[in-house]
């Protein structure tokens, strides 16, 4: 089960799994369409996370698609910050994806215990998650739902991105409006085509939640929250206090005009990622190199 070497990676996506292959334990999570587990892979005692997926479901909300594409994308990632979706088997009713296990949970629950994160925690994680989508928009695939709940740690607390639902692969610019509200760049909420730079964009977000405790666009209603995000009514709180640095990185992603965000390769440029990452939280894979 472990992707020890290049042979046993093509042996694993040859092989036909079943359920008979795993010994199911605890649950982990919850989700819409399914549930999570811890489970032991027989032969090898290798620790996986189970991911069930109830047919019904997926006929009910007509995500065959939707489903079909992120197992595509998810399989095709190697990256120390992407969670490896191994492989997948179904029976009559279900669909089970063989996935990663993050013994840290999600990243989340970590955000809402502490309130908000120490700037060298923050800026650790940012940096993790740029060389993540760097990868990711090398191999043309814009991830568009990047938030605290898909974003899970391992054992080391190193962070992973777990969920690729609405992820694309794609060269040219797309129109769909998807992902989570709070998270949304301006030209998704106007219903204009976007491309890489909406995950730029969820960056400059999720470094405010990680220093504030809260997206920086969230509002009483949805409309609220929509005419915000297209004004860009950015404000900084004066507590907790924030280095000036990292206010310049945040307001130089929160751009509404998406050609002049700051490049990935900028982000990690920034004196604020220089002087708070620490590099041994960051995957040993170089940001360009990967």
């Amino acid at each position: 089960m472990n992707s020890g070497s290049q042979e046993q990676e093509a042996d694993n996506n040859k092989r036909q799994w079943s359920l008979q292959d795993f010994e199911i334990g605890k649950p982990l999570g919850k989700g819409k369409f399914g549930r999570v587990y811890l489970a032991r892979e027989v032969k090898s005692k290798y620790i996986v996370a189970l991911k069930v997926i109830f047919k019904e479901q997926i006929e009910k909300y007509r995500i065959h698609h939707q489903l079909k594409r992120e197992m595509e994308i998810q399989t095709s990632l190697r990256h120390p910050n992407i969670l490896r979706l191994y492989g997948w088997f179904h029976d009559d009713e279900r669909i089970f994806l063989i996935l990663e296990y993050a013994f840290g949970g999600e990243l989340y629950k970590e955000l809402k215990k502490k309130g908000h994160l120490s700037e060298k925690q923050a800026a650790t994680y940012i940096a993790s998650l740029t060389n993540a989508l760097a990868y990711c928009h090398k191999k043309d695939v814009i991830h568009r739902d990047i938030k605290p709940e898909n974003l899970l740690l391992d054992h080391e607390g190193r962070l992973k991105i777990a969920d690729f639902g609405w992820s694309v692969q794609s060269r040219s610019k797309r129109h769909t409006m998807c992902g989570t509200l709070d998270y949304l760049a301006p030209e998704m909420v106007e219903s204009k085509a976007h491309d890489y730079a909406v995950d730029n964009w969820t960056l400059g977000i999720l470094c405010y939640e990680f220093l504030y405790g809260a997206p920086p666009f969230e509002a009483e209603s949805q409309k609220d929250t929509f005419k915000r995000i297209v004004k860009v009514d950015l404000t900084f709180p004066s507590k907790p206090p924030v280095s000036a640095d990292a206010k310049d990185l945040i307001s130089r992603l929160l751009v509404k005009d998406s050609s002049k965000r700051l490049s990935l390769q900028k982000i990690t440029e920034h004196p604020w990622i220089i002087k708070n990452a620490d590099p041994m939280g960051i995957s040993k894979k170089r940001l360009w190199g990967c």
